[in-house]
């Protein structure tokens, strides 16, 4: 998804001098990542096909969701739409293509969801002056950056309270997490107030990989 986000908006980041950006900043041509994301989603039909009929076809899916966001839904109020879907579907992807073959359990499910649409709503707060100069009018740039940040931090919170509720045993590792999430939302909410936005993403990304660790710890994904 990466390469092709990054090739379909080579014209708006350079539009916004995104020298961040591998295909601005002259480190790879726009060809290379053209094809990169091409050879990519190529890959993608027969290696999935590894995991069976049906988790390849939740796997299509969310490719399919992913490629829409960063084709049209992103200039969409309903741009969370791909990401709940992608992200929801991730569970069922690893569960259909195990040895059970079914689908993840529907807790895992809920706050895989969450999460997905609460990274969305944080991921844009560092890029809001870039997506309002270049025409990016999804919902978080739609509602500004606190109702962003607010929603954001929120559903991420809500992810992690799905899987604790949902957990046979939280037990004490479990607890630890719990808080570690929640040190780390708080965390997210002071530096995207002190105009850190860019560490507000990375510590929301602590964030998810703590309420996967919580998910995997507590059995709630067995």
């Amino acid at each position: 998804m990466g390469l092709s986000n990054d090739y379909l908006d080579r014209h708006r980041d350079r539009e916004a001098g995104r020298s961040d950006k591998p295909i601005v900043a002259g480190a790879i041509s726009q060809r290379a990542v053209g094809a990169g994301a091409l050879v990519a989603g190529a890959a993608c039909l027969p290696l999935s096909m590894l995991s069976g009929r049906s988790a390849a076809l939740t796997h299509f899916g969310a490719i399919a969701a992913g490629l829409s966001y960063n084709r049209w839904f992103k200039f969409s109020a309903l741009s969370p739409v791909p990401y709940a879907v992608a992200f929801g579907a991730l569970p069922s992807f690893i569960s259909l293509g195990s040895v059970a073959g079914s689908l993840a359990p529907a807790p895992i499910t809920i706050a895989a969801t969450l999460l997905g649409v609460g990274a969305h709503f944080i991921n844009t707060l560092p890029d809001v002056d870039a997506d309002e100069q270049t025409g990016v009018r999804g919902l978080p740039q739609r509602l500004g950056p606190i109702p962003s940040l607010v929603i954001g931090a929120g559903l991420l919170g809500a992810s992690t309270a799905v899987v604790a509720v949902a957990a046979p045993a939280l037990g004490a590792v479990g607890a630890v997490l719990v808080v570690g999430t929640g040190v780390c939302l708080a965390g997210v909410v002071a530096l995207a107030l002190t105009e850190r936005t860019r560490w507000a993403w990375g510590a929301s990304l602590v964030a998810a990989a703590t309420t996967v660790g919580l998910a995997v710890s507590s059995g709630v994904v067995a």
